[in-house]
């Protein structure tokens, strides 16, 4: 309560400024709509502001403009005599300046130009007919808790596991956190998040400004064969384009960070976006009283050169440069600080991804050129008891840089078939200098090795769609091969083809059914696929390790009652094999890479088998009483087979990490006279399983200093359950148009009826009045223990946010 008293003064500022009234000025937006078969303008299209009287036609190029528009999110819906007639996704209307949108149309087959086709933003591919979510812009900008950060945006997701601590894993469908791949403007992405969890997705703070977002596509599923190397999710971002007119700028100050972003025109022909933020997370965490200081920067950048009609360029980038600091200066810390500040490595990580984009149109077909390079760099040091003068626990140096050459090649060879055609190769190095002191096997021991890996990857993917009856009946299938030279197991690309399935029927005009099926696979980590020992040789390949297999099946239907609202339910059904497990702890790296700093880098065989199964219910609608509103629910289970002491699988399955059963989430906002938007959003998740802790090894002297944490007993691997986790967030955005800028102000508070999520209590040794840890009388060798809470998040957090375009 003492933050939000804090707090309360700035609310109500907030609040008392947004009762002054004025005249609003009108903003303006024009564009271009053309052919998505061949990039051609479109000309004579209606172009109309959806539910209003505004609109105009395309001229002879396909261009249009429309004026005095109310400022706020708008949508437009965009028809033409052959043409599929669609709703945009939204778009901002400023009075700051005037915005520049692009819009594609489908051809419709000859057989339905006389058929009345119903406009709806929730669009779906033939390709990926289910499993796909598509996010716009004013969910991303105003989603309750979520303080303009995408990962967190998108735990609003059905099958998407959110985590009550401060970290964006991305658990999709009962999957582990390192099955998903990201790809910003066709340029794929490795690291989303900054202090990236390496060998997984997770992180604290997306690295993506949400400034330049048009939209992002979510599939959990049905994945189209260009893109590979994934089991679980892909994660699919558009960014929008500069202004050609004039520079815009936008200043932001959020919860988290502060930053600047600038767009506009370079040549007649070429437009830019750039931004660069930083954060004030180490100032917010010493105010709540965080034992770690967090500190994050980050750049983005995009060019875009349209040469004419039939030929454009993009050049982008964008990374982070992270430092993590202890807070030692914490008077009379609490056990839980104390816990934190003894195991917590100090670290600092960079990454970047650097793409550029050629595209080339023909009268029926496209062709994609995409070349990228992406590096992470990782420094971790954890000194015992965190004085720099004893010896290091922990010195982890690793780096891994990608290089890669995707091209693609999609026709139309009729207006009920089309293709698409393409091939990758890449070249990836990665290196590891560790030192870490490791308690195995009852004695202490030391890792040491230094190692490089070089690595050569290819693949080739195609995929047909054939529509049947008026597009009643849609058909997709994909074929894809991977292979890289890591390893025998690893290099014939004929084991690892991977083909897919989509099929969709139009029962009625409002209700569809869908079915997809598919084999996926996905390479090891590099920190897996590179451990070494201390002579330099590649455990793992010794061990035959190998590409991770999965199966997915999954059905669907749809139901659209109206343009604005969408009912879907999905069943689905995984199954995992050849999945890496540690030789360590006999545990399925499934199960691991939430934990800070990297996730693989220890012995494992390639012999692990799962599951994961359940429901999904989403309700999707812009219409409610002027509500929007999503809601989604999923029952599920996420499994692995137990495994004997030779680590050969049994018949019994056992809950993962990821097995909490239920996920809920309820998202609404509304939107009020004079600019005013307020929305709420609630979270429930399941108890989540936790294995009990080994009281003998955790309490060993040995032990304890070399991990300074206390050790699970694998013999009852998630045997217990925690309680349910639930979250209430609320945001409330003013807005302020003048003629040549506008200001937005927002609070946002996450967890506003203070619930606090339990975790296992914490084991650890009892300490005297000078803080020294206290040795069991009885047991020699042993220290004597104790129990501490151990509460997960759990602290409300109010925050709020200025954004100032002109």
């Amino acid at each position: 309560m003492k933050a939000v008293s804090r707090f309360l003064p700035s609310v109500v500022f907030f609040l008392l400024i947004g009762f002054s009234s004025f005249s609003q000025p009108k903003g303006s937006l024009k564009g271009r709509v053309y052919d998505l078969k061949n990039n051609q303008g479109i000309p004579f299209a209606n172009v109309q502001v959806y539910s209003s009287a505004l609109g105009t036609a395309t001229d002879t190029k396909g261009y249009f403009e429309i004026d005095s528009i109310s400022p706020g999110y708008i949508r437009l819906e965009i028809s033409c005599v052959g043409y599929k007639t669609i709703l945009s996704e939204e778009y901002m209307v400023n009075t700051a300046f005037k915005r520049e949108v692009e819009i594609g149309l489908e051809e419709l087959p000859v057989s339905l130009e006389q058929v009345t086709v119903k406009a709806s933003p929730y669009r779906k591919t033939a390709e990926s007919p289910l499993s796909v979510q598509r996010i716009g812009i004013s969910e991303i900008e105003k989603n309750p808790g979520g303080n303009r950060d995408i990962s967190k945006v998108l735990q609003s997701m059905p099958g998407v596991l959110s985590s009550p601590a401060f970290r964006n894993d991305f658990i999709v469908r009962g999957g582990g956190p390192s099955e998903n791949r990201f790809y910003l403007d066709d340029v794929e992405l490795p690291t989303l998040n900054h202090f990236a969890t390496q060998g997984a997705s997770g992180g604290v703070v997306s690295i993506i400004n949400v400034d330049f977002v048009k939209e992002v596509n979510f599939y959990a599923g049905a994945f189209p064969a260009s893109r590979g190397n994934l089991l679980s999710s892909l994660l699919d971002f558009q960014q929008t384009t500069g202004n050609p007119d004039r520079v815009k700028v936008r200043a932001t100050l959020g919860a988290t960070d502060y930053g600047l972003s600038l767009d506009g025109p370079l040549t007649p022909t070429t437009t830019f976006l750039l931004s660069a933020r930083r954060s004030y997370l180490k100032m917010l965490f010493s105010f709540i009283g965080l034992p770690f200081l967090p500190v994050y920067n980050d750049f983005q950048f995009k060019t875009a050169t349209r040469f004419n009609q039939k030929n454009e360029f993009i050049l982008l980038g964008i990374g982070g440069y992270d430092i993590n600091r202890l807070n030692k200066k914490i008077n009379h810390p609490d056990d839980n600080q104390e816990y934190i500040l003894g195991w917590l490595p100090e670290s600092r990580q960079w990454s970047y991804t650097l793409g550029a984009v050629y595209k080339q149109y023909g009268n029926s077909w496209q062709n994609l050129w995409v070349i990228s390079r992406s590096e992470l760099k990782n420094k971790v040091e954890k000194y015992s008891f965190n004085d720099k003068k004893l010896p290091k626990l922990v010195d982890y140096n690793s780096g891994e840089a990608e290089n890669k050459f995707r091209f693609e090649h999609k026709r139309q060879i009729s207006s009920h078939f089309r293709l698409t055609a393409g091939v990758g190769i890449e070249y990836a190095t990665y290196r590891n200098s560790t030192f870490r002191v490791l308690y195995y096997q009852n004695q202490s021991q030391n890792i040491d090795y230094n190692r490089r890996l070089n690595l050569w990857k290819w693949s080739f993917f195609g995929q047909v769609v054939k529509t049947f009856g008026e597009e009643k009946f849609t058909l997709s299938f994909g074929l894809r091969g991977d292979a890289t030279h890591y390893a025998a197991s690893t290099q014939n690309i004929f084991r690892q083809i991977s083909p897919r399935l989509s099929l969709s029927y139009a029962l009625h005009p409002k209700w569809f059914l869908h079915f997809n099926t598919g084999r996926y696979y996905q390479l090891p980590s590099y920190t897996t696929m590179g451990y070494a020992d201390e002579q330099g040789e590649l455990i793992n390949k010794r061990h035959k390790l190998r590409y991770i297999g999965s199966n997915h099946y999954v059905a669907g239907i749809e139901f659209r009652p109206t343009p604005l609202t969408r009912i879907t339910v999905e069943g689905f059904y995984k199954t995992y094999d050849h999945y890496p497990v540690s030789l360590l702890d006999s545990v399925c790296l499934a199960n691991k890479g939430t934990d800070y700093v990297a996730v693989g880098d220890e012995p494992v065989k390639p012999v692990g088998e799962g599951r994961s199964y359940g429901i999904e219910c989403m309700l999707r609608t812009q219409e409610f009483y002027g509500i929007i509103a999503s809601a989604a629910y999923t029952f599920y289970y996420s499994e692995f087979k137990k495994l004997d002491h030779n680590l050969r699988s049994l018949s019994t399955y056992i809950p993962s990490n990821w097995d909490n059963r239920h996920i809920f989430t309820l998202t609404a906002s509304r939107k009020f006279k004079q600019n005013w938007d307020v929305g709420l959003k609630w979270r429930y998740v399941g108890k989540a399983p936790y294995t009990p802790w080994d009281i003998e090894m955790t309490s060993s002297i040995p032990a304890w200093d070399a991990k300074r944490q206390p050790y699970y007993d694998f013999s009852r691997f998630n045997s217990e359950r925690l309680p349910a986790f639930h979250q209430l967030d609320m945001r409330v955005d003013k807005s302020f148009f003048f003629r040549k800028w506008s200001l937005i102000l927002y609070a946002d508070i996450q967890n506003i009826y203070h619930y606090k999520s339990q975790g296992p209590p914490l084991l650890v040794p009892e300490k005297d009045k000078q803080g020294n840890y206290i040795k069991n009388p009885d047991r020699e060798g042993y220290y004597q223990m104790r129990y501490i809470k151990n509460e997960i998040g759990g602290t409300i957090l109010p925050s709020v946010g200025i954004i100032i375009d002109f």
